[in-house]
């Protein structure tokens, strides 16, 4: 089942750009509405910046709570998401180079290579198909991915089939003519 623009989504996890409500009980001055700025971090009066991308709004709530207590006696904080960054351009899968339609996909759940490259309408001429990568940020580094896309294709080998994850971009390469 997939989720819908009104489901709700079970820890869900902050992004750049979201909006966070933060609210310490007894403090308006250090209750405050912040976006999540491009390096992950937001900015608060008296702890200075804070890494929240990756993390649930209770955990950005207990790092705020606990850097508080150094200025604060028993601060009470709450982080309400109050705006989220469309998820249609996160959960995208992209797909790169010696394609027929290189394309921007919607990312599902069991989502592998090949279907990946099926719905960009597979390879074209120039394709070196089994020197394909995948490139996938994990953490804050970039890790990649040697597919044999070939294999898969025309002997069925499917041991290079990997699942994608959402922001993964498959890059197919041209071959040296």
């Amino acid at each position: 089942m997939t989720a819908t623009a009104h489901a709700p989504v079970p820890h869900y996890r902050l992004a750049v750009a979201d909006v966070i409500k933060i609210s310490v009980w007894h403090n308006k001055r250090l209750s405050e509405t912040v976006p999540v700025r491009p390096d992950g971090r937001i900015s608060m009066p008296l702890i200075g910046s804070v890494l929240v991308a990756g993390h649930t709004a209770s955990g950005v709530a207990r790092t705020i709570k606990t850097k508080l207590a150094y200025y604060v006696r028993d601060p009470q904080v709450t982080v309400i998401v109050t705006h989220v960054v469309q998820d249609s351009y996160r959960d995208r899968i992209r797909v790169t180079g010696a394609v027929e339609h290189p394309a921007s996909l919607r990312y599902e759940p069991g989502m592998t290579v090949l279907d990946a490259i099926l719905d960009a309408g597979g390879v074209n001429t120039f394709a070196a198909a089994n020197d394909t990568e995948i490139h996938r940020v994990v953490g804050h580094s970039e890790r990649v991915i040697h597919v044999r896309l070939g294999n898969i294709l025309s002997e069925g080998r499917l041991g290079t089939n990997y699942r994608l994850r959402p922001g993964d971009i498959i890059t197919v390469p041209e071959r040296l003519l």
